[in-house]
């Protein structure tokens, strides 16, 4: 019920990197594909410097439904992935944990969400202990679709 294409909307997260490049967010689309049942692909389509780039992760599928396993390269880079809340239309409402540190993801169909939306991944925001001042929303303009071979990262 994931699968298809999304477009990120907000971002709460105390990523330094997020702080100091905020003035350079650029709209950012996603394309879910579920492989074997269980685990997904994600398609990550951005900008940056002016080119499309594709990057491509895989979810596994962890313990329960709705969760899933992010591995990155080297020691203790996992990312723990949980569904909080969609309803597979609109919106959806994914939180990234890696060690102590919690970000929470606001995607929608569109890149354009209803005010009721932001009203729950605000209130979602605050509960896991972040504040409005970590929190970015992402330009609704200027989406790449696809990119070439020399611009994706696996």
């Amino acid at each position: 019920q994931l699968a298809g294409r999304w477009f990120l909307v907000g971002v709460a997260s105390r990523c330094s990197y997020l702080a100091e490049h905020s003035h350079r967010l650029e709209a950012t689309a996603v394309t879910v594909t579920v492989l074997d049942g269980q685990s997904l692909a994600i398609s990550t389509f951005r900008k940056l410097d002016g080119m499309c780039w594709e990057i491509r992760q895989r979810y596994l599928p962890a313990q329960a439904h709705g969760r899933f396993l992010l591995k990155g390269r080297g020691y203790g880079s996992k990312v723990d992935v949980v569904v909080g809340e969609t309803d597979y239309s609109s919106y959806a409402i994914l939180y990234y944990q890696k060690g102590q540190s919690v970000s929470v993801k606001l995607y929608g169909r569109s890149s354009r969400v209803s005010d009721a939306v932001v009203d729950k991944f605000e209130q979602r925001v605050r509960a896991v202990g972040l504040s409005e001042d970590v929190t970015y929303y992402f330009p609704t303009y200027g989406f790449c679709d696809s990119a070439d071979e020399f611009h994706i990262l696996d």
